[in-house]
């Protein structure tokens, strides 16, 4: 499988907003619940934001009610809308299927980077 394309990334001042996209391609992003990632320096890779095909979303208690992920299924991309964002929140970011769950998955894209100032 292709892997997704992830875009959208910068420097921004706390507080700040960014919105982030991830191009996908072939079967996956029809059948699976698909999700956003991000992995810190140092840190392992964490899911922080997640979303079926049918538009269920479930997020990380560290970014409830400031991300919001959406997915355009007839264009096969995912968003990730970061709102009030923290210096905490610095991080590569990534989308691929939930990988929780039993089921194909894409190899992982080279991300996008987030940097969060004070």
């Amino acid at each position: 499988q292709v892997q997704p394309v992830e875009s959208g990334g910068d420097l921004v001042q706390a507080g700040g907003s960014l919105r982030l996209s991830c191009a996908c391609s072939g079967t996956i992003f029809s059948i699976r619940t698909m999700g956003w990632y991000r992995q810190a320096p140092g840190k392992q890779r964490e899911l922080v934001a997640s979303i079926t095909y049918g538009g269920s979303t479930n997020y990380a208690d560290s970014v409830k009610g400031r991300f919001t992920v959406s997915r355009d299924n007839a264009k096969k991309t995912l968003y990730l809308q970061m709102n009030s964002l923290k210096p905490e929140d610095t991080a590569v970011y990534y989308c691929n299927a939930d990988t929780s769950k039993v089921g194909p998955v894409y190899n992982w894209g080279q991300g996008t980077q987030v940097t969060v100032s004070s």
